[in-house]
C-alpha cells in the first residue's frame, strides 16, 4: 500500500551509524529523484552485482546532459561505493531509509 519494506543490515559499510543486524524500514521510490536529499540513507541496486541491494548515503548530485546523477558513499571509509563505481542513475536508487526499528547485536 505505502511501498514499505523491512531491510536487515549486513556488513559494515555503514558503520558506525548502522551496524550488522540492524533492522530498517525503507520506503520504495518511483520517479522521485528530485526529492532525494544529500546526507540521507538510500537502498540502491549494486552496479556490479545484479540483484544485490546496498545501503549508502547520498553525498552529491549533478546534472549531466539533462540527467540527474547520484554519488553515494558508505559511512565506513573502506566501503565499496561511488568511489569505486562512479555516478549512479536514478533507476539505481530503490528506496529511502525511514527509520531503524531494531538494533543488531
Amino acid at each position: 500500500m505505502f511501498g514499505l519494506s523491512r531491510v536487515v543490515v549486513e556488513g559494515n559499510s555503514m558503520a558506525p551509524a548502522y551496524n550488522q543486524g540492524d533492522w530498517l524500514i525503507v520506503r520504495r521510490l518511483s520517479g522521485q529523484e528530485h526529492r532525494l536529499k544529500i546526507g540521507k540513507l538510500y537502498l540502491i541496486s549494486d552496479p556490479i552485482r545484479p540483484g544485490v541491494k546496498l545501503l549508502k548515503r547520498l553525498t552529491q548530485t549533478r546534472i549531466e546532459h539533462g540527467v540527474i546523477r547520484f554519488w553515494v558513499e558508505g559511512d565506513n571509509p573502506e566501503s565499496t561505493d561511488s568511489r569505486s563505481w562512479g555516478w549512479l542513475e536514478s533507476s539505481q536508487i530503490l528506496g529511502k531509509v525511514l527509520l531503524r526499528y531494531k538494533k543488531g547485536n
